[in-house]
C-alpha cells in the first residue's frame, strides 16, 4: 500500500536564534502535569508541598540526562561517526524511559536520605505521575515519526487502523509507507496503568506496592509492544533490549512485593494522612459531662 500525506512541522515556534520544537514542548507538558498530580497528592497527605517541587527539580534534569546516555549507549553506531553535538540533540528524539527511571530512582535514594523521608513512600506519590508523563511524552515519538511500528497490511488498515483520526494516521506515512502507530499503542496502554495505580492507592496498600505495580503493569505492556516496533536493539536472537529489561521488572518487582509481605512490612500508604489526623484528635480536649445534683 502507498500512501501520501504530508509531514506535521516538527518546529512548535522559530524565533530567529531561538527554536522551540514540539518534542521539548510535550515532553514539559507531560513533567509539569505530573509534578501538579504530585504535589496534590503531597499536600492531601498532609505532607509539605515544597518537599515534591524540591524532589522534582533535581529529578526531572538528572532523569532526561539519564535517559539520553542510556539511549546513546545502546545506540552508539548512530553517534560514533557523526558530529559529538549529535550527542546533545535531544530535540530531534532519543530519551529511553528506562534510563529516565533509574535517574528518577537514583534521585529519590538520595533526595529521600537527605530529607530523612521513607523512599517507598516518595516512590508511591510519583509513580501515578511518571506513568502519566509517559503516556503524554509518547506523543513526542508522534511528532519525530520515530518509534513506531512496522508497515501496515492492507488486511490490519481496513479492520481497525482506517477508525483513527486522519492526523494520526498521515504522520505515520513515512516515504509513502504507513506504519503501526506504536506510539499510540503505548501512550494508551499507559494512559490505563495510570487509572489502575489511581484505583490502587485508593485502598491504602502497603508501601512501595504503588510503585511496584507501575513497574510491572507498564512492563507487561512494553514486553508486548516493544515486539512490534522497528528501532529496537537486540540482545539474543529476537529478544529485545527493552523487552528483557521488561522481564526483569515484571520478576524483580513481584519477587519484591512478596519478599516485602513475608519480611512483615506493615506500614501503609496513607500513614502519613493517618497519624496527622490522630494528632489533631488528640489535641481536642475531652468535655466534662456536666452532673445533676439532686
Amino acid at each position: 500500500m502507498i500512501f501520501t500525506a504530508p509531514a506535521i512541522d516538527r518546529v512548535f515556534i522559530d524565533l530567529g536564534p531561538l527554536t522551540i520544537y514540539w518534542y521539548g514542548v510535550i515532553i514539559a507538558t507531560g513533567a509539569f502535569l505530573g509534578l501538579y498530580l504530585a504535589t496534590k497528592e503531597t499536600e492531601r497527605l498532609g505532607m509539605k508541598k515544597d518537599l515534591m517541587i524540591d524532589f522534582i527539580v533535581f529529578a526531572i534534569p538528572v532523569a532526561i540526562i539519564s535517559a539520553r546516555i542510556y539511549y546513546v549507549v545502546f545506540e552508539w553506531d548512530r553517534y560514533a561517526n557523526g558530529p559529538w553535538t549529535d550527542i546533545f540533540a535531544i530535540w530531534e528524539g532519543g530519551i529511553a524511559i528506562h534510563g529516565a527511571v533509574i535517574g528518577g530512582v537514583l534521585t529519590a535514594l538520595v533526595y529521600s536520605r537527605v530529607k530523612n523521608i521513607s523512599f517507598w513512600l516518595l516512590a508511591d506519590i510519583v509513580a501515578p505521575s511518571l506513568i502519566l508523563g509517559q503516556a503524554i511524552g509518547r506523543w513526542g515519538n508522534f511528532i519525530n515519526q520515530e518509534a513506531h511500528g512496522g508497515p501496515i497490511s492492507e488486511a490490519a488498515y481496513n479492520n481497525f487502523l482506517q477508525y483513527l483520526p486522519d492526523f494520526i494516521m498521515n504522520q505515520m506515512v513515512i516515504d509513502g509507507i504507513m506504519y503501526h502507530p506504536t506510539f499510540l499503542y503505548e501512550s494508551l496502554w499507559n494512559i490505563l496503568v495510570f487509572v489502575l495505580l489511581l484505583i490502587l492507592r485508593k485502598y491504602n496498600p502497603l508501601r512501595g506496592e504503588i510503585f511496584l505495580s507501575y513497574a510491572i503493569t507498564y512492563s507487561i505492556g512494553r514486553f508486548f509492544i516493544e515486539a512490534m516496533r522497528t528501532d529496537s536493539l537486540y540482545v539474543v536472537g529476537e529478544l529485545r533490549t527493552a523487552q528483557l529489561i521488561s522481564i526483569l521488572l515484571i520478576v524483580g518487582g513481584a519477587i519484591f512485593m512478596i519478599y516485602r509481605r513475608k519480611a512483615g512490612t506493615t506500614a501503609r500508604y496513607f500513614e502519613v494522612q493517618q497519624s496527622k489526623q490522630q494528632k489533631k484528635n488528640s489535641k481536642k480536649k475531652p468535655k466534662k459531662k456536666s452532673e445533676k445534683r439532686k
